[in-house]
């Protein structure tokens, strides 16, 4: 890897960095409205837009998994208690309504991806609907217009500042996504192909241009037959495939062994689905498109 291109990487994550520690700077009000978000990238998203008005609780909790989320008692009390719910939608919480059955709440969500072009595969003779949008950061801003308008009719008497707070975000959000499409721009394009362990990346495949091969389908509740297995082997050793990567939020186990039978090197883990903690490297939504492009570009650069 040479000096420059590494420079180029470490300064898209520090403009990142620097432009969350603006976003989140709010004044000291006690948050004045209850709002629940599906899970930890939405979360983070309305907290952006609601500033110091709202108390965001997230459903699924860093590094976790929404496919597989069991929730709680104390999940359905705080959808009871919340004046405004967003999911992200497209089948990504196929645990909602069992949830909202629980709390006793009528309240409808917010479905923020509603309006959004997606894209389907097919899986199992099926055509299936990636739930995973918020891969593209153009999807985010549309859920960031969704959000601004949710909390404003939720509480009228802060609709300015939920505005300025969606305009500062979005510019933010248009900075950084013009900075990745820059990054990925000086890979050349039949070089951009990586390994991770299921189909989540596939709207940063369509906006940023980058290839991913995995062994699952779009849902890590989903299991991949011995033959499917031999048939990727096979695709990633014809097209050259010499990295992969781990996700957070899922079992490494299954992405290890096909790694070791192709030759594939270990290029890091990313965070495709969920945050990680505080202490982590992706607390919030710019750092982690920020840290999933640093280490690609870290991976395929020579």
């Amino acid at each position: 890897m040479s000096k420059p291109l590494l420079m180029l990487s470490t300064g898209l994550l520090y403009s990142a960095l620097a432009l969350t520690s603006q976003s989140t700077m709010a004044a000291t009000s006690a948050p004045e409205i209850k709002v629940v978000a599906s899970f930890s990238i939405l979360a983070d998203v309305v907290r952006q837009v609601g500033g110091s008005h709202v108390q965001v609780t997230s459903l699924v909790p860093a590094n976790g998994d929404p496919h597989e989320f069991e929730p709680s008692p104390a999940d359905a009390k705080a959808l009871k208690e919340a004046r405004v719910t967003f999911l992200s939608g497209e089948g990504l919480e196929n645990w909602f309504s069992r949830l909202a059955k629980a709390s006793g709440s009528n309240q409808q969500p917010v479905v923020v991806s509603d309006g959004l072009t997606t894209h389907t595969f097919e899986e199992d003779g099926k055509q299936v609907t990636d739930p995973h949008v918020w891969n593209s950061i153009p999807n985010v801003l549309h859920w960031v217009s969704h959000i601004e308008q949710a909390l404003a009719k939720a509480d009228p008497a802060d609709a300015a500042d939920y505005k300025a707070n969606a305009e500062r975000y979005s510019a933010q959000l248009k900075t950084l996504d013009g900075q990745i499409r820059a990054e990925l721009g000086t890979i050349p394009a039949d070089k951009r192909k990586v390994l991770t362990s299921h189909d989540a990346f596939g709207y940063y495949s369509l906006e940023y241009g980058v290839s991913f091969l995995s062994p699952l389908g779009l849902s890590t509740e989903t299991e991949a037959s011995a033959s499917e297995v031999a048939q990727l082997i096979e695709q990633i050793r014809q097209d050259g495939i010499k990295v992969y990567f781990f996700e957070n939020s899922n079992d490494p186990r299954l992405i290890r062994q096909i790694a070791d039978a192709t030759g594939a090197q270990p290029g890091g883990e990313l965070y495709p689905e969920s945050l990680s903690d505080a202490a982590g490297p992706t607390p919030s939504y710019l750092k982690m498109m920020s840290y999933n492009t640093e280490q690609i570009l870290k991976a395929l650069k020579p």
